[in-house]
């Protein structure tokens, strides 16, 4: 499941632009919204008076550039953790390791490191420099730019009144849980390309617990040639 655009929120375009430029990512700005390109996925912020809640996305980084991706970073954006933890292993059937960070809006951001797919299995866009290898730094000494090591929106968190009745609705678009049975607070649905993260609106987003789900509309575009309203606002296609 190929995340190939999301359309969100924001409470200033302003900073949405100075973050997503300082991740070294391809963003173009006008009066109305700011297109951020992030691997072969892109990311369109408008703004909207009164929003509440913060956004959760993940971004898969290649395999085997984990400790890589990490520094980068942590150069420009605050690293998350808890309990004095800021690495993460994924769930059981995930594969997987984490490191979120704070982006603009508080949004709650994550570098996943999918070890089923090969390693550096990178795909920069248009503009952007394939890594040359695991360490690579500017000739300043500062770390080299996060968004050549960005291959993809790998999930997009999205809070639905009801979880189980969500995760049914997707399935007759052929779009089933991963990695397990889902819950009732809590249903990730796709593969391991991409996922929809599925929350009710009182979870918070791990692993801060401190902010929740934005109910700001979400636009995710799947190719699935139909509409699928998942709430009020929250829309596949």
């Amino acid at each position: 499941m190929h995340i190939r655009q999301v359309q969100l929120a924001t409470r200033s375009l302003d900073d949405t632009v100075r973050f997503y430029e300082r991740l070294g990512c391809a963003v173009l700005a006008d009066d109305d919204s700011v297109r951020v390109t992030v691997g072969s996925s892109q990311l369109v912020f408008r703004v909207l008076d009164g929003m509440t809640g913060a956004h959760h996305l993940a971004f898969t980084i290649p395999t085997g550039t984990f400790a890589d991706a990490k520094r980068r970073v942590a150069e420009v954006a605050t690293v998350l953790g808890a309990d004095g933890v800021d690495e993460f292993e994924g769930p059981a059937g995930w594969d997987s390791r984490s490191v979120y960070f704070e982006g603009p809006d508080r949004q709650l951001l994550e570098l996943i490191e999918r070890r089923e797919l090969p390693d550096g299995d990178a795909a920069p866009a248009a503009g952007q420099a394939a890594p040359a290898d695991g360490h690579a730094a500017r000739a300043d000494g500062h770390a080299a730019p996060l968004a050549p090591l960005l291959v993809s929106v790998s999930e997009v968190g999205i809070a639905v009144p009801d979880v189980p009745g969500a995760v049914e609705a997707l399935c007759q678009h052929g779009l089933d849980p991963y990695a397990g049975l889902p819950g009732p607070d809590f249903a990730p649905v796709g593969d391991v390309d991409g996922l929809l993260i599925l929350v009710s609106p009182g979870r918070q987003w791990f692993p801060t617990l401190d902010r929740a789900p934005s109910s700001a509309p979400v636009v995710v575009d799947l190719g699935l040639g139909t509409t699928v309203e998942l709430a009020e606002g929250v829309l596949l296609r």
